[in-house]
This record gives structure tokens, sequence and C-alpha cells, in this order.
């Protein structure tokens, strides 16, 4: 677990990182830096996001899977690195 919490720190130190969080299969918030109404929010909603991008990469090819999600808005840059178990869930200030 201590390689887990290193990497979490290592990402949490880089330049712009709002915060971190980390989702279970089912769309639950295991580990966050974040405030809680904050995380349950983008738990929720970037996981849903995610199973669509996911489903909809495999219907167009079936051999492939979604690998990494990258948004980009006004006022953040949010990154999805989904896996078989967990999500993880990186929000940056993409101007710092």
């Amino acid at each position: 677990m201590s390689e887990v919490e290193e990497t979490l720190k290592r990402i949490q130190s880089q330049k712009g990182v709002i915060g971190t969080i980390v989702v279970n299969a089912e769309g639950i918030p295991i580990r966050t830096t974040l405030d809680n109404s904050t995380t349950v929010q983008y738990a929720g909603l970037l996981h849903q996001l995610s199973m669509k991008a996911r489903s909809t990469v495999r219907d167009l090819d079936p051999q492939n899977d979604l690998t990494f999600l990258r948004i980009r808005s006004k006022k953040h840059e949010i990154m999805v690195a989904p896996d078989k178990d967990y999500l993880l869930i990186v929000i940056q200030n993409p101007s710092d």
C-alpha cells in the first residue's frame, strides 16, 4: 500500500494539481484530497462519463478499451485513468 500512497503524493505535488480521487468499481470514492461534497460530485459524474466513454470505444471496436480520458474546461483539466477495479481522477488548474 505504501507504493500507492507514494504515487498519490507524487501526483498531488505536481504543479497545478487541485485534487486527486480514487473511485472503486461501484463509483464510490475510497481515497481523496478534496472535501466530501466536491468528491462525491466528481466521483459520481466522472464514473458515469467514463463508463459511457468505455462503452462507446468498445462499440466502435470490440477489441479496444478506454485507457485514459482527458477533459479540459475554462477552469480545470480533469484526467481520468480507468482500470478494471478503480478510477483515478486528477483535477488540475491548466493555467498553473
